[in-house]
């Protein structure tokens, strides 16, 4: 029988202690504890043990080649599709083993949507791209295609800009506006996380300061994960930030792991790892 991954009913949110600045402390919705990442022979990324909680904005930063989007990826398990992938160590989602063999990684996904670095609508009118995941789903009324569609966009603060222009093609629009296209085809679906790799890398600064506003917006709705090489956005944007790093083995190969997790604001102001302090003060990467 497949694993049932509904979400479950939002508990009282305890206190926490440990993390000052976050909001206050709410359920895991994922565990990681000793991931290790490998592509064919090479091991990517390894020793990573977290928590990431619900409708909390938590990002990754570090240098190229640590393995932020790697794990990033394992969270929908985006790295099924690359040959020679091997996901060891524990990847829970809310408390159920997102690798068991019971576990259909479509429906993950269907949970768990992703925007990537670059905007990549589809070569579609504006309405059909937000639409074009609800279609696929199949499990929904055509009468109320029309109002899941204004919703969608209406999250991703693109509605009053494109209301009057549904049937145009998603491509004319600019490229921030694209990337919120691709943010609402996302949350159209109504996951219950979504990620993004670098969402913002590929936009000018107005069209950046408007994502990482939606994300704030976003995060009542959703538990969002972000990768950024940007460490004021992730400053500005986040509760939790995880610093990772690359380390050089015998035979000059790199291999990516975690070094700190923690409260924004501490992570920054007050980082326990003198790697992360050099990192964030420009001493290295």
């Amino acid at each position: 029988m497949p694993v049932d991954l509904s979400i479950p009913a939002r508990a009282g949110a305890p206190d926490d202690s440990g993390a000052a600045g976050a909001r206050p402390a709410a359920p895991v919705v994922f565990r990681l504890a000793g991931l290790e990442v490998s592509y064919g022979s090479h091991r990517a990324v390894r020793d990573v043990s977290m928590d990431i909680h619900e409708r909390e904005i938590t990002a990754l930063i570090g240098p190229s080649g640590c393995g932020k989007s790697t794990v990033l990826r394992c969270l929908n398990r985006m790295n099924d599709l690359v040959p020679g992938a091997r996901v060891n160590g524990e990847v829970s989602y809310h408390g159920a083993d997102l690798y068991g063999e019971d576990v259909d990684a479509i429906e993950v996904r269907r949970h768990i949507g992703m925007v990537f670095q670059k905007p990549n609508p589809f070569p579609k009118s504006i309405y059909d791209n937000v639409a074009y995941g609800l279609r696929i789903d199949g499990r929904l009324p055509k009468s109320e295609l029309d109002d899941r569609v204004e919703e969608a966009l209406t999250g991703a603060a693109l509605w009053d800009e494109v209301k009057d222009k549904l049937k145009q093609s998603g491509l004319a629009l600019s490229g921030g506006q694209q990337q919120r296209l691709c943010i609402a085809r996302t949350i159209a679906v109504r996951p219950d996380v979504v990620l993004m790799d670098e969402p913002c890398s590929a936009l000018d600064p107005i069209a950046t300061a408007r994502i990482e506003d939606l994300m704030v917006k976003l995060a009542d709705r959703f538990t969002i994960v972000i990768v950024t090489h940007n460490m004021q956005q992730a400053a500005r944007v986040s509760d939790r930030t995880a610093f990772f790093t690359a380390d050089t083995d015998s035979e000059g190969v790199r291999h990516g792991r975690l070094v700190e997790y923690d409260a924004t604001e501490r992570i920054f102001n007050r980082p326990a790892d003198q790697r992360t302090e050099d990192y964030i003060s420009g001493r290295f990467g």
